[in-house]
């Protein structure tokens, strides 16, 4: 006697239903993504995402993960080709401008935004965490700046690693009340020339 086959439909592609659903949470954070938005958006039903990713907090990881892999990817590209620091943290704030104001994208920064209004303490511990990583990080290449002169010896690393967070954070928010690129680009210029450099 045939059995109907439940579950994933045979054109499921993972691929595709993770950017769908990166999408979705990128645009309205995971608090206010439901399941039922999440499976119209992916093309899966409910019993398919459970089997395929785990649970909605699981799917979240994933989708961080993909974020991080793809759109958030410049941060670590523009410091590790600049030759110099000033020429890396520029550069990653120029390209930070243009993706959180990426056509056909939602505006802003996935990270930064998706644990607004999220009352989910492991959400905001993941994302918090990825944001410390990448100051901590930025900050050991500042103290090395600092050491080969590129910066006034007396710079204090931890401050000026945490002012580009800051700075970072504020341009995703404003980008998602409309800040055009060009306008970011701007406000970012300043922040770095108002850096304690080195003469030269």
């Amino acid at each position: 006697m045939a059995t109907t086959r439940r579950g994933r439909p045979p054109s499921y592609n993972r691929t595709a239903a993770l950017e769908q659903a990166l999408a979705l949470f990128w645009d309205r954070g995971y608090e206010s993504t439901s399941i039922a938005e999440l499976t119209a958006a992916m093309g899966i039903g409910a019993p398919s995402l459970y089997a395929a990713f785990g649970s909605k907090r699981e799917l979240f990881d994933e989708v961080v993960a993909l974020y991080s892999e793809t759109y958030r990817a410049f941060m670590a590209t523009a410091l590790a080709e600049e030759p110099t620091l000033k020429a890396g943290i520029e550069r990653m704030l120029r390209e930070a401008a243009a993706a959180y104001t990426l056509p056909g994208h939602p505006h802003g920064c996935l990270v930064i935004s998706g644990a607004t209004n999220c009352s989910s303490p492991e959400v905001q511990q993941t994302l918090r965490g990825l944001r410390d990583t990448g100051v901590g990080q930025l900050e050991q290449l500042i103290k090395a700046a600092i050491d080969a002169g590129e910066l006034a010896e007396d710079a204090d690393a931890g401050t000026l690693a945490l002012s580009v967070s800051v700075l970072m954070q504020g341009m995703a928010h404003q980008a998602r009340d409309g800040t055009e690129r060009r306008e970011l680009e701007a406000v970012a210029a300043l922040g770095v020339q108002a850096w304690p450099w080195a003469a030269s």
